[in-house]
């Protein structure tokens, strides 16, 4: 069987490029790029060439790239790395954010409540976007710290993220804003000395992007402070201990590579295309059938649709079992009984929620790809309803 794999929100492959630019590392340049010698200078050359490569992609210097293990702990450093030394001080410290973050920063926030912090989690519009008049109402003389999805993992929903940050400044210049673009690199363009120039800390993962996983990076804007939370050795300017991922950041650098040239091309506006034909037709093939969050402000990738009168996770089953992966949620929250709490912020019913599942394709994805699935989803949805 012929698998169609519509769940790159989740994890992406890694390029064949990225598998040979990675592929030295793993036993002949093997050395640590903290050592003085000849193999260690080696694998710091080509460190450096990776952030120098992510730096291009993001718009930024490449003294200001931390390599990380991945997104999670790029929000978890944001976050933690901001606000610790306010709470070690028993100092106020407001951290505004939303109800439509990935877990890796709400967890990180509640973490952070329960240490002292004060946590305000902005509700999205009914196309789940933030409302620019709503963030502003938020902020606090007290706010050290907003985090902000740019793109949502659910939906695809793109946040203004250039304005809410230029709103936060406005209100107080000290104010530090963080972005989770993990869902928005490699498929948007991110210029941090452009559009997001007032964007402080951004993160991104590389297995969202073609790179493998266990890598990612947080872009710290000179001369922001953040606090280590692993602590040895004096990598990465002192803010991230530990010897360094040479495959993965060489593996990372050369997606990010990748990614420019396919950003600068038109087949950004081809896999929209191909996503738009998938979404036409089941609306179109499917009665009942609704697109969950903005279709204008997205990324090119993702359509969140919602099938009345069927349950996502049946849905999900009959699909696999015809050979396509699709996802109803963040993939590190696969198997929980919850309905989504993006979809919730939105408005949705728990019932409705339930009944959405998320197609998210891939720059693989074809178009023969796309014409199977319009064969096979909506006679999948027939069927389920035919048994409720």
């Amino acid at each position: 069987m012929d698998r169609i794999y519509l769940d790159a929100n989740a994890t992406t492959s890694v390029l064949p490029e990225v598998v040979e630019a990675m592929r030295p590392f793993w036993s002949e340049t093997f050395g640590n790029p903290s050592s003085a010698h000849h193999a260690g200078q080696r694998a710091r050359s080509a460190v450096d060439h990776a952030r120098t490569s992510i730096a291009r992609l993001l718009g930024c210097s490449a003294k200001e790239i931390v390599f990380t293990s991945g997104g999670t702990e790029s929000d978890n450093l944001a976050l933690d790395g901001v606000l610790t030394p306010y709470l070690d001080k028993r100092q106020p410290a407001h951290l505004l954010t939303t109800e439509i973050e990935h877990h890796a920063v709400l967890y990180t926030a509640q973490a952070l409540r329960r240490r002292g912090a004060e946590v305000t989690y902005l509700a999205p519009t009914s196309n789940g976007i933030i409302d620019p008049e709503a963030f502003e109402a938020a902020l606090r003389p007290d706010t050290e710290l907003v985090s902000i999805m740019f793109a949502n993992n659910e939906t695809g929903a793109i946040q203004p993220i250039g304005k809410l940050a230029r709103i936060a400044k406005a209100y107080n210049p000290a104010i530090l804003f963080h972005t989770d673009a993990v869902q928005a690199a490699g498929k948007l363009s991110i210029d941090l000395t452009g559009a997001l120039k007032n964007v402080d800390l951004l993160s991104i993962s590389g297995h969202k992007m073609y790179a493998p996983q266990g890598t990612g990076i947080l872009f710290v804007r000179s001369g922001v402070h953040v606090a280590p939370l692993l602590h040895g050795g004096p990598q990465e300017r002192q803010r991230r201990a530990g010897t360094e991922n040479v495959p993965g950041i060489v593996a990372l650098g050369r997606a990010a590579e990748l990614a420019q040239s396919w950003l600068a091309s038109d087949a950004p506006g081809e896999l929209a295309a191909l996503r738009d034909k998938l979404e036409a037709g089941l609306l179109a093939a499917v009665p009942n059938t609704h697109v969950n969050g903005s279709t204008e402000h997205r990324s090119p990738n993702t359509t969140n649709l919602r099938f009345d009168n069927v349950d996502a996770e049946a849905l999900l089953i009959a699909l696999d079992m015809q050979g396509i992966a699709a996802s109803f949620g963040a993939a590190c929250q696969s198997g929980a009984t919850e309905p989504s709490h993006v979809l919730l912020a939105m408005g949705l019913s728990p019932a409705e929620a339930r009944s959405s599942l998320r197609l998210s394709l891939s720059r693989l994805t074809t178009a023969a790809e796309i014409d199977r699935a319009l064969a096979i989803i909506p006679a999948a949805v027939a069927r389920l309803r035919s048994l409720a």
